[in-house]
């Protein structure tokens, strides 16, 4: 890719003036029409569409470079990465696996020096023009493999970085450590004694009690999700020795809410047991992901319904729990008859967990799609199977 192409007025002013286009209507509008290549202007307004809410301080630099869609889809977002940022800083942080340098730019920018490798060149040139246009003269870049770098290297790092690609010679997806690319596992020796602290981006698909046993240095488990939606899953080791394993998620929605514990808590902690009270709580992914089922009970002073349902009740509703609250209308047995009464528009929103079936072949059965504010949970619990008619907690009930 020529990069002095983007640097001419014609072509930035053509991204600029057709941003809200669409991109294969102006290939057909404006073919042999430019003095510059069409299709990468045409590919720079549609990164820059696709990446809006995802980059949007990076959408509105207009001297920002977009790559290949792949490189974009499988980057951090900047609420993502501006998270993993806080409180860390130090001399020197380095990127192990660039990719487009979202990671490497939020994290970078804390430490006093700050080094990004990737092996894609062409790639690695986009970073580099962007990296420097966003923070002159802070980053070195590395066009080339970063383990091989690190081989190389005779700094000590604060922090090292990785993001190993989960994507096999097949297109696969990939989960544990140790098939992805590069190899954390088997180069794990050379990262610890290179770095103070080694911060590893996973799969939000990670077995975590495999990632611990493939890796027993991991002190920290940290679990970033967006709006209930689990994106990130990072393992962080630490030079000082530390008895217990500290997990932390965090939900980055309309607020922030967290919930810390130990495996050593988790394991302590024991769950009571109790038939379906005045409300269901359901944890936030982030702590379904980490299995923090007991520990999560035990802080708040709830009764699961079932050891493997993972929904919790009480007749009290805990005061800024991380959880979905759900306040129970009532108990049915789901029927075309009775499901046509309660939502004659087949409008509810479905929840199932250790169900018979799942949410979807229960919205496909009874003909429903999802909508408004209000539930059916479909679960088990001591006794049998179930289903309930609740609403989220705070909106007005519907009268059946």
């Amino acid at each position: 890719m020529n990069l002095k192409e983007f640097h001419s007025e014609d072509f930035k002013n053509f991204v600029l003036d057709h941003l809200n286009e669409d991109p294969a209507l102006l290939l057909l509008r404006h073919q042999g029409k430019t003095d510059f290549d069409l299709k990468v202007a045409v590919q720079q307004i549609s990164a820059r569409q696709k990446a809006k809410k995802k980059l949007p301080e990076w959408v509105s630099n207009q001297d920002i470079i977009f790559p290949a869609s792949l490189s974009l889809e499988q980057s951090s977002s900047e609420v993502t990465a501006s998270y993993k940022a806080k409180n860390l800083s130090g001399h020197r942080f380095i990127d192990l696996t660039g990719g487009f340098g979202v990671d490497s730019y939020y994290l970078g920018r804390k430490f006093k020096s700050a080094t990004y490798c990737e092996r894609n060149i062409e790639l690695a040139e986009i970073v580099r023009h962007n990296l420097e246009t966003l923070a002159p003269s802070h980053f070195e870049v590395y066009k080339g493999d970063g383990i091989d770098f690190l081989y190389s290297s005779n700094e000590h790092y604060d922090l090292i970085y990785l993001d190993p690609a989960r994507r096999g010679n097949a297109n696969q997806k990939l989960y544990k450590l140790s098939d992805c690319e590069p190899d954390v596992v088997n180069h794990w020796d050379l990262l610890k004694s290179k770095g103070s602290k080694v911060l590893i981006k996973a799969s939000p698909m990670l077995d975590l009690s495999q990632a611990l046993e493939e890796i027993p240095d991991i002190r920290k488990i940290k679990v970033i999700s967006v709006k209930n939606e689990v994106k990130e899953v990072l393992l962080e080791s630490a030079s000082e020795t530390k008895a217990q394993v500290e997990i932390s998620t965090v939900d980055l929605g309309e607020e922030e809410r967290s919930f810390n514990f130990s495996l050593e808590q988790e394991q302590n902690s024991i769950s009571e047991f109790s038939n379906p009270e005045k409300y269901l709580f359901e944890p936030l992914a982030g702590i379904l992901k980490v299995g923090g089922f007991k520990v999560f009970g035990s802080r708040f002073g709830l009764k699961k319904l079932g050891p493997n349902s993972h929904f919790y009740t009480a007749n009290s509703h805990p005061e800024d729990i991380p959880a979905r609250v759900f306040e129970i209308i009532q108990e049915i047995k789901p029927s075309k008859k009775e499901l046509k009464r309660l939502f004659p528009e087949g409008k509810v929103n479905v929840i199932s967990r250790n169900f018979s079936m799942g949410a979807e072949a229960i919205k496909k059965k009874f003909r429903l799609k999802d909508g408004g504010e209000e539930y059916l949970i479909a679960t088990k619990t001591l006794e049998r199977y179930t289903v309930f008619h609740c609403h989220r907690h705070g909106t007005k009930k519907s009268e059946g």
